[in-house]
């Protein structure tokens, strides 16, 4: 049975998965997951209570969180891109910066978004203000970190290239990444060149009016 991927397309974490996909050329069914496709919520909820996705079905195997979903792709469904080395070294630099992107970067981004959407114009500013001080502190610590690098950890397209592609989109539209870090708007700005994830930004581009924050007219 060929693959299925339950999620959204405006979804970060979605992005993420989707963009290790399209880097392999792997076959699959995007089920979206939305008002115009009850049938997909109700089995995507059958197979993952938890309400999260996105979630990769491989015949009767629900494969659920999205660096495990790629590790699984390439041991179950390998393509010409590895995008996690074998080198176990290599892969640990990989796995780390991949959690700092979902953690570091993702997460206070979402924070400011769940502060929007209650609606409570206090939530708001508060939620956005602590993801500001958050992102900043990513943002240098980024900066200095990705000198002298392609992507991520090196010459190489990773996981955490897959990871840092909508987590850095996202958190630029939360709070600008500055001047002052030219190294990670310069990594960005490859990222939004790569043809992986330059697929998924456009199939998202007629949900950019669901951004509470308000979505820029960029990118």
């Amino acid at each position: 049975m060929s693959l299925a991927l339950y999620g959204h397309p405006f979804s970060s974490y979605t992005q993420k998965v989707l963009i290790a996909l399209y880097e392999n050329g792997t076959r699959f069914e995007f089920r979206c997951i939305g008002p115009d496709t009850p049938q997909h919520a109700a089995e995507w909820l059958r197979r993952w209570p938890l309400h999260k996705f996105p979630l990769l079905v491989d015949g009767e195997r629900n494969v659920a969180e999205t660096s495990i979903i790629i590790e699984y792709l390439q041991l179950t469904h390998p393509g010409p891109e590895l995008l996690v080395p074998a080198d176990p070294a290599a892969a640990l630099d990989v796995r780390f910066l991949d959690r700092f992107f979902d953690l570091h970067v993702m997460n206070w981004v979402q924070h400011a978004v769940n502060g929007a959407l209650t609606g409570d114009e206090t939530k708001r500013r508060e939620g956005r203000a602590l993801a500001t001080e958050k992102l900043e502190l990513a943002y240098g610590w980024l900066d200095a970190q990705l000198g002298g690098r392609a992507w991520a950890t090196g010459p190489d397209f990773t996981m955490a290239d897959c990871a840092a592609a909508p987590a850095l989109f996202y958190a630029d539209w939360t709070h600008p990444i500055s001047e002052t870090y030219p190294v990670l708007r310069a990594y960005r700005a490859r990222l939004l060149g790569r043809r992986s994830f330059a697929r998924a930004v456009q199939e998202a581009r007629p949900f950019r009016h669901l951004f509470p924050l308000g979505a820029p007219d960029r990118d």
